[in-house]
């Protein structure tokens, strides 16, 4: 229970700091809608689908593929770096506080935004007439080890490649963009060829994509999407141990200093 109340003090602060600077929020908030309506009526138009069609194969590809990815990898990156530069992880430390509230926190902070992210697209989509096929429950747990893949990503580069504020344009852009690109976020996977396709497979963006996709879009059920669930589910483990222990790494170096 000390756990809980502490990790939400965490994610309150983290949230009311967003809310005043409202800079990240807006454009988190801009970037996955402009991203929807450009996927929406390109696959429209290209692919001689329906408009409704076409914003329903573009908003699962542009909610774990484009908004996902920046607001809870590049977010998450974004705070562990900011709060150690301005010296807070030094405060909390001397603070009752645990570390495992101060990790649940940010990772519940980035949870926030992302089902607001999702409900921003879908409410845009349904515009155009989408509706969701399949099981929503199940929707709700491939988006939610989607946020818990990235922020643990988000951790494990946050502290141990990005040094400065100024490290996380181009550490985001550097591993996440060949990412988004073969993982289908920008264009439909069809359109790789077969070598990229291959290496596609191995991108954990792949796998969100198309599982949130056949079940948004076919109604498939977890059988049907058996090989992307197992690969998101074994992804996702690894990034929560892998946050975990670079999290645990960093506080010793914060102490030692």
């Amino acid at each position: 229970m000390k756990f809980w109340c502490e990790a939400i003090a965490i994610t309150q602060r983290i949230l009311i700091e967003l809310l005043r600077r409202r800079r990240s929020l807006i454009f988190w908030i801009i970037f996955p809608i402009s991203i929807l309506l450009i996927n929406g009526f390109v696959l429209a138009e290209s692919m001689q689908l329906s408009t409704q069609e076409g914003f329903a194969y573009a908003a699962p590809s542009t909610l774990v593929g484009a908004a996902l990815f920046f607001s809870c990898l590049g977010g998450s990156v974004a705070t562990v770096v900011s709060e150690r530069e301005q010296q807070t992880l030094k405060r909390l430390f001397i603070s009752p506080l645990s570390g495992t509230s101060y990790f649940l926190g940010i990772f519940l902070a980035h949870s926030c935004i992302g089902f607001g992210q999702t409900l921003i697209i879908y409410t845009i989509a349904a515009f155009w007439g989408t509706t969701f096929k399949g099981s929503v429950f199940l929707g709700a747990i491939i988006i939610l080890m989607s946020i818990i893949a990235y922020v643990g990503l988000g951790f494990i580069l946050g502290t141990q490649l990005a040094r400065r504020t100024e490290d996380v344009n181009s550490l985001v852009a550097a591993f996440g963009v060949p990412l988004l690109i073969l993982g289908g976020a920008f264009f439909p996977i069809r359109f790789l060829p077969e070598t990229l396709l291959d290496l596609a497979k191995i991108n954990p963006i792949y796998h969100m994509n198309q599982a949130l996709l056949a079940v948004s879009t076919q109604g498939d059920n977890v059988q049907d999407i058996a090989s992307h669930f197992q690969f998101l589910s074994g992804f996702t483990l690894m990034m929560i141990l892998g946050g975990w222990f670079s999290y645990r790494r960093m506080v010793m170096l914060e102490k030692r200093l």
